[in-house]
């Protein structure tokens, strides 16, 4: 039975934060389950595990299919935080069959392959355009200039969002964000609650608009979807178009950044990568797998589980830690060697199960543009200041990157 953490694991702590991968080894090498007293879960480092659990039906990312808060010995979120609730808990992450399996083929219908296709020249474009500006003036901060502004026009483009109003779009997904951190404060959940209200309204103003003159755009085609008679609900479709922008966007960001950080930080592999640029389809799964940008992905135990011998009795809670199972000796050679060239590389970045993310193509569409066009029109490109990170742990990203061409 493992029921004491390495005491290591704090992610609260900058200094965690900003390596959590040596706390990782230590948890792993303790054992397969273990009990964090202060969010009140089991922590699950191995990826074995973590793999398996992704796809185990026994857990849930919301137990309000099969049992009320009380039942399930949960307290129900406040009543002021409603907003938000609904809001995240209508998106296809936070649901479970019977609502899942509906609304997620509902939102392939209009969410194909053939979209994402589509989509590859406006990418390319808007990478082209945001490189040859940050190129232009000789460097600047690669988060804001170029890695959170590609994921965010694209999805405003995917949505159809007016230019005028892409501006608001990038601040209430990280409001709505915060609250996926552990054990968020009154003040984030404010915040969050602000952003619900306000994005859910101007997606409503949206879809009525796309209602009277349907267009080429997803909104349109969310609204057009039907599957035997059923269609998504105005809810929905809301929660939806929230979660691609949530979603969407913090991962390419992150990746982004924490990739280049990376790369700067093993310029041999930097050298090799730029000399060859068909390593790139390798280097993005390497990059994704080596600094992970979500760390955690919490589920809900429906039905007792065991894990090495320690029961996990149903309405418990257990933190899947994806960046330790990223560097799990047991699935990867070397792990904690960056190895642009790796083949063998089954990261579980973006999920597993039913939950594996819907926009995966998209994310590695966006990463291989913004990566291609930085390693070709900025072959000197380099690193001017050690950055910050983010105090977020679960989506974990810096504050800003300073690079000069």
């Amino acid at each position: 039975m493992h029921t004491k953490p390495a005491a290591a694991f704090d992610p609260w702590s900058p200094a965690f934060v900003a390596d959590p991968y040596p706390a990782y080894t230590a948890l792993r090498a303790a054992g397969r389950a273990h009990w964090f007293e202060p969010t009140g879960q089991w922590l699950i480092p191995h990826h074995s595990d973590v793999s398996a659990l992704l796809r185990d039906r026994r857990l849930g990312r919301t137990y309000l299919h099969r049992f009320s808060h009380e039942e399930f010995g949960r307290t129900p979120p406040p009543a002021a935080h409603e907003p938000f609730t609904t809001l995240n808990g209508q998106g296809i992450l936070d649901l479970e069959a019977p609502d899942h399996p509906r609304i997620r083929r509902l939102i392939s219908k209009a969410f194909t392959p053939r979209t994402v296709e589509n989509l590859a020249p406006t990418v390319r474009r808007l990478a082209a355009e945001l490189v040859d500006a940050f190129v232009a003036k000789g460097g600047g901060d690669l988060l804001a200039e170029v890695a959170e502004p590609l994921p965010v026009a694209v999805i405003a483009e995917m949505l159809g969002v007016p230019e005028a109003d892409r501006g608001l779009l990038r601040p209430w997904s990280a409001a709505i964000c915060g609250m996926f951190e552990l054990n968020p404060s009154e003040a984030t959940a404010d915040a969050a609650v602000r952003a619900s209200v306000d994005f859910s309204a101007y997606l409503r103003g949206l879809i009525a608009e796309r209602r009277a003159n349907p267009g080429e755009d997803l909104i349109s085609a969310l609204i057009a979807a039907h599957d035997e008679g059923e269609r998504l609900t105005e809810q929905e479709m809301v929660s939806t178009c929230v979660l691609l922008l949530n979603a969407g966007h913090e991962a390419t960001v992150n990746t982004t950044v924490n990739g280049w950080r990376t790369l700067f930080h093993h310029p041999e592999q930097l050298a090799a990568l730029r000399a060859d640029p068909a390593l790139l389809p390798t280097a993005i799964e390497e990059l994704l797998r080596y600094d992970t940008p979500l760390q955690m992905f919490e589920r809900w135990v429906l039905d007792d589980i065991e894990i090495d011998g320690q029961v996990i009795e149903r309405g418990a809670e257990v933190a899947l830690l994806f960046g330790s199972a990223n560097r799990d000796p047991e699935r990867f050679a070397r792990p904690d060697v960056l190895d642009l060239s790796r083949t063998d590389n089954p990261h579980i970045t973006f999920g597993a199960g039913i939950h594996f993310c819907l926009g995966a193509p998209l994310a590695r569409l966006e990463l291989a543009a913004s990566f291609g066009e930085l390693l070709r029109k900025a072959p000197a490109l380099r690193m001017t200041a050690e950055p910050e990170w983010q105090p977020g742990y679960v989506i974990r990203g810096l504050k800003e990157l300073r690079a000069e061409v």
